[in-house]
């Protein structure tokens, strides 16, 4: 997506922590000094003014070589509570962005640091038309569209769900379905449903015409939901997958906007009736979210 965008790309080699005992944590450790190495070199050519940080393992060594070289590092945090990799990284930091007021509890030792502004929202989910949405998707206007979207990691779980319950879910709804790379189920045609492995230009659209999103606990998905003054229904990976950070920013969102939350092994027959529930109930269109983006920018511009 970044080479798509003309964006110049490099990429990192680097080692990976797991919260879960594993040989490769051995091996993994060991890349760590390389990728902070490989991340030097890379830093002296791009000769950056600023480096702009979302987290995860890969952005360790980033931020630790600009730090060596006396380059702002700006970290923005999605989640509620922060990565090992952020927590990490803010020692080093110049700014911490975080997208939630609650979070500053967690980063209390780099409190003056610390700068509210909310998760990035992409301006084009925004600019959605309905009516391109329907024809893409080949949809009607007669039901309430729900858009289903497993993630990366989660979509096993949602992706039964939905086909389990389906026959139940098309007597109410149709349901438009992004159910991740290689997981298309090409044998699966019924009317009022469309099933896609991923969706990028044409996103903006599904959102217009949907009513309900599923969706897992990802903060940046969750504000763009949020954003849209969608119904919502949040099936977060759980603890064993992740480390709880899905579930956290489920609940606050829910508790904001009166979105539906589902934790742990869910039944089809229960996941159906939520389903029906969080449609019939208003989301709290007062509420209102920061989108990031403009405060990001502005603040990586002061470095230019």
């Amino acid at each position: 997506m970044v080479e798509k965008a003309g964006i110049p790309y490099r990429s990192v080699a680097c080692g990976k922590f797991r919260r879960y005992f594993s040989v490769k944590n051995f091996i993994d450790i060991w890349k760590i000094p390389i990728g902070i190495f490989h991340a030097f070199l890379i830093l002296r050519k791009f000769r950056p003014a600023v480096v702009f940080s979302k987290g995860g393992f890969v952005s360790v060594p980033v931020v630790i070589a600009a730090y060596w070289q006396h380059i702002p590092v700006i970290v923005h945090e999605s989640d509620v509570r922060p990565g090992l990799a952020n927590r990490v990284c803010a020692k080093y930091a110049d700014k911490i962005c975080v997208s939630f007021e609650e979070t500053k509890k967690y980063l209390k030792k780099y409190a003056r640091k610390i700068v509210f502004t909310g998760n990035p929202i992409r301006k084009s989910v925004l600019d959605g038309v309905i009516e391109r949405g329907y024809k893409f998707t080949g949809l009607d206007k007669y039901r309430p569209v729900v858009l289903v979207m497993g993630g990366s990691q989660g979509a096993e779980q949602i992706n039964k769900l939905v086909r389990d319950g389906l026959d139940e879910l098309l007597k109410k709804f149709q349901v438009v379905h992004i159910c991740g790379r290689g997981n298309l189920d090409i044998g699966l045609h019924k009317r009022g449903y469309a099933q896609y492995e991923f969706l990028d230009e044409q996103m903006k659209d599904v959102y217009a015409i949907s009513e309900l999103v599923i969706s897992r606990g990802g903060a940046n998905s969750l504000a763009e939901i949020a954003a849209l003054k969608k119904k919502a229904l949040i099936i977060p990976l759980g603890t064993m997958a992740s480390r709880g950070d899905q579930i956290e920013n489920a609940e606050i969102f829910a508790r904001k906007l009166g979105w539906g939350v589902m934790v742990g092994e869910v039944e089809v027959a229960d996941f159906v009736k939520a389903v029906e529930m969080v449609n019939r109930n208003p989301v709290n269109a007062g509420e209102k979210f920061k989108n990031g983006a403009y405060d990001i920018v502005r603040m990586i511009l002061k470095y230019k």
